[in-house]
């Protein structure tokens, strides 16, 4: 594809690092023995967070560009610089709602969903050896399609496409800087029965990886395990389903297809032993049929990853209101699962631990939420045992969220207080997965959800209304 200059709005090319000018975080004020934030720090527009190798470094989606944070110090969060308004031949480079990072590089995609607008459609390669001064590496890369969501393994860049027609995995080398799309694999040619359905219904919705298997949220149609050992010929191993193809296909609103439980497959990832897999999934009461409300995490054993067994289900917070519309969202949004424990995020439901060393009786460990200023998109490890961070989205259509990066410790413990009567932790937390898997309908808790609106429509109101 066409390569292109990579310009800031203001000139040069990531010319001026604004770490001198940039806003440093301070310590969260603490009810003695209550567990609270370590530490926050203002991120405009913040939106996916990652965390570098050295876990001192945390990288922030910021809708028009990135940022880099310094959370070496958890109790004074820092931004070390932010890249914004950038273009590319001038062009914006807009609704960046994902990043991720692997060594010293950084992808940043856009534009996470369909427009017909005249703006950059592809992913940037950033040097961020130093995390003060990040510098392209290469030229911006022209897919030609939206990316909503990537992942960086080594040399090889898994990204998600999706359009009317297909809803494929394409899979780049990027060991040097002029990329080269190497694969593909394509759930239609998989299963050539889902053209029927609504292609927001079946849409790619993120891509996880790791030793050799890639984990694709696949919304309606599933979560897709892939053996991905020769990426650029990735094979079908195993798929897990909240609903089908046919059940899909009887839904006469598509809105309710996109919006409703049963399905809604939005992120999955497996621990650092490969043999847990979580699957989150984002929903909304529709006023269709039970399950109605918001979704939870599913868990299951992938020990043999020919036969996953789902083992439990995580609940989300319950809320007094659990439409789309309401601006009240407490749906499972991004998580990680990392040494027998679960960080999640759940929007203005906060964030929570949950010890999942026996996925069949996760028990949680903390929860932490502020529904008025704080609506959490993600929750990353950065120092195990130690200190988690997770970012909050200004994003949410119809409330007072603000873009922050927050830091937590990993820790046991109980909010102070009755933070907000409008979110209730959900009771009970956790439901225990039947032996027959096949007809487990997913979830029966309740609450609000949504993903992005405002500034920049995320997941389904702004394609559908452009589909």
């Amino acid at each position: 594809m066409r390569r292109r200059s990579l310009l800031q709005a203001s000139g040069g090319v990531f010319a001026l690092p604004v770490s001198g000018v940039a806003s440093t975080g301070t310590r969260v004020a603490t009810a003695d023995d209550a567990y609270e934030p370590l530490g926050r720090v203002d991120v405009d527009g913040a939106a996916e967070a990652v965390v570098g190798d050295d876990g001192e470094t945390a990288y922030v989606a910021t809708t028009t560009g990135f940022a880099t944070v310094d959370v070496s110090d958890p109790e004074a969060p820092a931004v070390l610089a932010e890249e914004r308004d950038l273009e590319v031949d001038g062009e914006s480079v807009t609704e960046i709602l994902d990043v991720n990072v692997d060594g010293d590089r950084l992808v940043v995609p856009a534009p996470a969903n369909r427009t017909p607008e005249s703006v950059f459609h592809g992913f940037l390669l950033v040097d961020v050896s130093d995390p003060e001064t990040p510098e392209l590496a290469g030229d911006p890369y022209e897919t030609g399609f939206h990316i909503h969501n990537c992942y960086l393994d080594g040399d090889t860049l898994y990204v998600v496409a999706n359009d009317e027609d297909e809803n494929p995995l394409v899979v780049y080398d990027v060991s040097d800087d002029d990329p080269e799309e190497i694969g593909r694999w394509s759930l239609l040619e998989s299963e050539p029965g889902w053209e029927e359905a609504y292609w927001l219904a079946r849409y790619l919705h993120d891509v996880y990886v790791h030793d050799d298997v890639a984990c694709l949220a696949h919304w309606n149609a599933g979560t897709y395990l892939l053996d991905v050992n020769d990426p650029s010929e990735p094979e079908y191993v195993s798929r897990v389903m909240d609903t089908d193809l046919e059940e899909t296909l009887a839904i006469e609103d598509d809105q309710d297809a996109q919006f409703g439980l049963p399905g809604n497959d939005h992120y999955a990832a497996v621990d650092e032993t490969g043999t847990l897999l979580a699957v989150g999934r984002e929903a909304w009461e529709t006023g269709g049929d039970e399950p109605d409300g918001p979704g939870g995490i599913d868990l299951y054993d992938v020990s043999d990853l020919t036969e996953p067994e789902l083992r439990s289900t995580i609940n989300p917070p319950e809320a007094t209101a659990e439409r789309y519309e309401d601006g009240l969202w407490t749906t499972a949004h991004n998580f990680e699962l990392y040494d027998g424990d679960l960080y999640s995020s759940w929007y203005q439901g906060g964030v929570a631990i949950h010890d999942v060393s026996d996925p069949a009786e996760p028990e949680v460990r903390t929860r932490w939420r502020d529904p008025d200023t704080a609506g959490f998109w993600t929750a990353r490890v950065a120092d195990p045992g130690s200190v988690f961070v997770a970012s909050s989205t200004p994003l949410i259509a119809g409330a007072s969220t603000e873009g922050a990066l927050y830091t937590f410790p990993i820790e046991s413990g109980d909010q102070a207080g009755d933070d907000d009567g409008d979110v209730t932790d959900p009771d009970p937390a956790v439901e225990s997965a039947t032996t027959d898997t096949e007809s487990m309908p997913g979830f029966t808790a309740t609450t609000t959800a949504g993903v992005a609106g405002g500034l920049v429509a995320l997941e389904w109101l702004r394609r559908n209304h452009r589909a």
